[in-house]
């Protein structure tokens, strides 16, 4: 694929299939190819394959590795991270596990922002304590240099945040890093890669969960890793054989699917986003909306000089009793009440206060705080649907 064409155009044609030489024919969406096996035509194939899979290239010698579908997948992740190497994970979670596991060792510490996805912690406190691998976690607001340790190997964040959506300096920590020889890792499944893109702004490693933007349709559960360092792609291809992930092809093939139509959703994703944030700032329980789109949101500058765009993800800090917050969730007929995002469909998340309390960016308890996701429905309907919710809340 020209690198020179937008990227819009990169996503229509990267991992299309390829022509059959005997026919010059080709369907336009690449096939799932499934196996669990994979045959050599001689002894001499095999062993070139896998000479070829120890030097680095993406050569599957078994069926775990995946064939044609994963390899196209793998390639539009590199499209999207501006990568040289992907690996496909099962899920989000199963990828921030592949990038912890693979750049850490026993007695390594690692710098961690307080407002990355949550079940990093159970990640933390189930396995890597147990690995003699110790996390300290730190807010935008601290002095960084002062929790370096002679073992600190790694530093780990998401911008945006978790929850509050957090817009974090990715260039000043990247300096940071290389000032005293860290590995940067950032969670970018807000950004998929489409609005943002870490490795371009120094970061060595890029985690996504294309469960969400990326497959888009709420029926797949998929992780990626990505990286432009060589030295990191080895030791992450290590760590990703030894965990034996394996993804159906049919969920790749889904993803692939999906990303087609990337561009368009997460643009009318982000419009409906904003009509959201108007409607929040015209009510008066409205404490705080939580959107780096939005000009009041302190992110606001970086986001406008870091992203190419933006989604339909947003939180509300709402003056409402704990009773009234639930009556207004549970009167949403639109929006569906689950953890996911990045499907077609709106999503409401009443944020219990121990999963925003260790955010330091949280300075508004005991206020209610709702996290949505404004998915493809008009939005007339979508702010009718909140209008009636919020009235009936406080009847």
């Amino acid at each position: 694929m020209n690198k020179t064409h937008h990227i819009d155009t990169r996503l229509m044609h990267t991992g299309s299939a390829p022509f059959d030489p005997a026919t010059e024919s080709a369907p336009v969406s690449l096939p799932s190819i499934r196996t669990s096996t994979v045959r050599f035509k001689s002894l001499d194939a095999l062993d070139r394959a896998i000479a070829r899979r120890a030097s680095g290239e993406r050569i599957a010698a078994y069926g775990r590795q995946g064939l044609d579908t994963h390899r196209a997948f793998e390639d539009l992740i590199c499209e999207l991270e501006n990568a040289t190497h992907s690996y496909i994970a099962p899920s989000g979670m199963a990828a921030i596990t592949l990038a912890f596991v693979a750049l850490l060792d026993a007695g390594d510490h690692a710098l961690v922002a307080d407002c990355v996805y949550g079940p990093t912690r159970i990640l933390d406190h189930s396995l890597l304590e147990r690995m003699n691998i110790e996390i300290t976690y730190f807010s935008a607001q601290d002095d960084l240099a002062a929790l370096v340790r002679p073992n600190t190997r790694l530093l780990y964040v998401e911008s945006p945040g978790s929850l509050l959506f957090e817009t974090l300096d990715l260039p000043a920590l990247a300096a940071f890093a290389q000032r005293h020889d860290l590995m940067l890792a950032s969670d970018n499944t807000w950004g998929s890669g489409y609005l943002y893109r870490p490795l371009d702004l120094g970061a060595q490693v890029s985690v996504i969960a294309a469960t969400k933007y990326i497959a888009g349709h709420s029926d797949v559960m998929l992780g990626a890793v990505a990286t432009n360092d060589a030295q990191t792609a080895a030791r992450l291809a290590k760590a990703h054989y030894a965990l034996g992930y394996s993804v159906s092809a049919d969920d790749v093939w889904l993803a692939l699917r999906g990303a087609r139509t990337l561009p368009l959703r997460l643009e009318q994703h982000a419009r409906n986003a904003l009509e959201v944030c108007h409607f929040f700032a015209s009510r008066p329980e409205t404490v705080r909306i939580f959107h780096p789109a939005w000009p009041d949101d302190p992110g606001h500058a970086l986001w406008q000089r870091d992203f190419h765009g933006s989604n339909g993800m947003l939180s509300v800090a709402l003056a409402l009793e704990p009773a009234q917050a639930r009556r207004f969730v549970d009167a949403l007929t639109l929006f569906g009440i689950g953890f996911s995002w990045g499907g077609f469909e709106s999503l409401v998340q009443l944020v219990e206060p121990s999963l925003i309390a260790p955010h330091g960016y949280w300075t508004l308890a005991p206020h209610a705080l709702v996290r949505l996701q404004i998915g493809l429905e008009h939005i007339d309907d979508l702010i009718a649907d909140l209008q009636q919710a919020l009235d009936g809340a406080q009847a």
